[in-house]
């Protein structure tokens, strides 16, 4: 009896409280709530401004000037502009000087992906096992390219590839050997940008890499070798798959960034010889502030937009089921 009367009291309980629960709020809970959610759109509007203006704005803006003629016509007259639909995308696809330009942003990717990613891997397990003394002195010398200006690199590269004067000339004439002309070669000019683009860009793999390694637990790898596992056998048992979140994170970025390389062929080789470095980003550049074809460039900012978003949403899906 006093079981059935407990049970009865507890159904009616909760029965009250989900009654409760459906209740409406009283209204000064309901203005408690909007003074609380006022504050909040309040402090967000400074970033909201600044990200409608200089970030949303142009991007609708871009997105309608790729349907349109745009040209350096309209810089004062906007809205002489003619709507000409898909045209510039399809013009795209048949213009041979932005397929180029496609192909070698692929090579670049292709090529500076991987080594940037292996490169880094290789330094930070050096770094953060193999090197004791002086450990700070190296992490901040392998990341120092990366905090420097493009300018002040391409200097240095400059002159180390120069076929007259520079670091690889020296070696060349000790060693008698003829000096390439690399910057000015078809076939090595994208590989010595790529070159300096890995050399730039490994220290940001690196410390993400270091980070990684010092998360894994230091029981885990005792553990293995106590098994008996070797150094290359722990490397890929243990320290590489514990490694995939860092390494699809460390991929998805610089993959990204390598889409949209820009300043290395701008500084260095304005995307010559005849066209060999030429990538996406800089006939964008190229298209619309040289020649003034704003809609063209538009149009060709969006299929580079297109190729971005679909390449890493493979990645992420590819290299995230690995990480379950």
């Amino acid at each position: 009896m006093s079981s059935t009367t407990g049970q009865a009291a507890s159904d009616a309980a909760v029965t009250k409280k989900r009654q409760s629960a459906r209740t409406p709020a009283s209204r000064p809970a309901r203005r408690s709530l909007g003074r609380h959610n006022l504050h909040g759109w309040l402090f967000s509007a400074p970033f909201l401004v600044l990200f409608g203006v200089f970030m949303l704005f142009p991007i609708v803006a871009t997105l309608l000037m790729s349907f349109t003629d745009f040209g350096a016509r309209n810089v004062t007259h906007p809205g002489d502009a003619n709507f000409i639909g898909v045209d510039n995308y399809t013009q795209l696809f048949q213009d041979d000087t932005f397929l180029t330009a496609l192909f070698n942003t692929a090579y670049f990717v292709v090529v500076g992906v991987p080594l940037t990613i292996v490169l880094g891997l290789l330094v930070a397990l050096l770094l953060n096992n193999g090197i004791d003394r002086a450990r700070t002195f190296f992490r901040i010398g392998f990341y120092a390219p990366v905090v420097t200006t493009i300018v002040a690199v391409a200097v240095v590269w400059r002159f180390v590839l120069d076929p007259s004067d520079g670091l690889i000339a020296g070696l060349c004439s000790v060693l008698g050997v003829h000096t390439p002309d690399l910057l000015g070669s078809r076939t090595w000019a994208m590989p010595a940008l790529i070159a300096m683009a890995v050399w730039r860009n490994m220290g940001t793999v690196m410390v993400l890499f270091i980070a990684g390694l010092q998360a894994i637990p230091t029981e885990v790898r005792e553990a293995a070798r106590l098994d008996g596992a070797g150094a290359f056998q722990e490397l890929r048992r243990i320290t590489v798959p514990l490694l995939r979140p860092t390494l699809l994170y460390a991929t998805v970025i610089t993959t990204i960034g390598y889409l949209n390389v820009f300043e290395e062929p701008f500084v260095m080789t304005q995307g010559g010889p005849t066209n060999a470095t030429l990538t996406v980003s800089l006939n964008m550049y190229q298209q619309g502030f040289n020649f003034f074809h704003m809609g063209y460039a538009s149009a060709m900012a969006y299929v580079l937009f297109v190729v971005i978003m679909g390449i890493t949403v493979l990645q992420l899906r590819l290299m995230k089921d690995n990480t379950r």
